[in-house]
């Protein structure tokens, strides 16, 4: 195990008794409350020092009460220092409401996540509206979290191109098909990606990707090769994604498969994956 504690920036919490979550319908596993004791009881022997909260995907009309709710357990919880909630950037100028309201409201909000994976349109994510919704986060210095599938890494690059003053990071390294071992495209935009100076990368669902049932850690480690090989690690970031990883590992297992991926880097550099460029990233306490 690390020789320090780290700073999870992936965390999930929810329960479907208070908000409404649809895309948990139909998952037995998931379709219950993830709050922060099971959290506790769920990292074992890992450390964590801090978190950065992401949205959860809760019904649309309750994305404030969301934000809400996760102040008040930061209040109960000091390790939660950072929110990334959910804001309807596809109203363009008109989503600047929205996010003054959350910012107002909740101190913690460091970052918008507005999930483009789910949507249909491949073209979602260009609209002159999302785009402006998307260039507005750099008016109150906030960042966005892109979560997309690989395939929407195209246009994903599209947009990142028409906002140089938002800065970015990529969840789940972009969701490329671990399990069936594809690496392009995906490979080439990602370096793509990478080359613009303000995107990070979130280290983090990599085994959601996998065979849930059968992924080894040998399936996993050249996609974090190319990732580290890309961004370097100035702009990596370690990621729980607590508990929707929960479906394929055990939480100290992906900690475990990430530090022994990773094996031949410095002590510094280990320090930045797993702590330092969270706190720099998502401006922590």
């Amino acid at each position: 195990m690390l020789p320090f504690p780290i700073v999870d920036t992936h965390l999930h919490l929810w329960d479907p008794g208070y908000l409404r979550y649809p895309w948990l319908d139909g998952n037995a596993l998931l379709n219950q409350p993830y709050l922060l004791e099971t959290y506790n009881q769920h990292c074992g022997p890992v450390q964590v020092e801090r978190m950065v909260f992401l949205q959860c995907e809760v019904e649309p009309l309750q994305f404030q009460a969301e934000a809400a709710w996760i102040t008040s357990l930061a209040a109960q919880d000091p390790r939660i220092q950072g929110i990334v909630p959910w804001a309807p950037l596809e109203k363009g100028d008109a989503a600047k409401a929205d996010i003054e309201q959350l910012l107002a409201a909740n101190p913690l909000v460091k970052g918008i996540r507005r999930i483009i994976q789910f949507e249909p349109d491949i073209d979602f994510c260009l609209q002159p509206d999302f785009v402006r919704g998307v260039q507005l986060l750099a008016d109150d210095g906030l960042s966005f979290d892109i979560c997309i599938a690989h395939h929407q890494l195209a246009n994903t690059i599209k947009l990142v191109a028409q906002c140089p003053q938002v800065s970015f990071i990529l969840d789940h390294i972009g969701k490329p098909d671990i399990k069936h071992q594809l690496f392009e495209p995906w490979q080439q935009e990602l370096r793509t990606l990478a080359a613009f100076p303000n995107v990070w990368c979130k280290v983090s669902g990599l085994v959601t990707e996998a065979d849930h049932d059968r992924w080894t850690r040998d399936d996993l480690k050249p996609y974090i090769d190319h990732v580290i090989d890309c961004f370097s690690f100035d702009r990596v970031i370690y990621g729980g994604d607590w508990p929707v990883a929960y479906q394929a590992t055990a939480y100290p297992h992906w900690v475990e498969t990430l530090t022994w991926a990773v094996s031949g880097c410095s002590d510094h550099e280990l320090r930045k994956l797993f702590h330092d460029n969270a706190i720099t990233f998502y401006r922590l306490g």
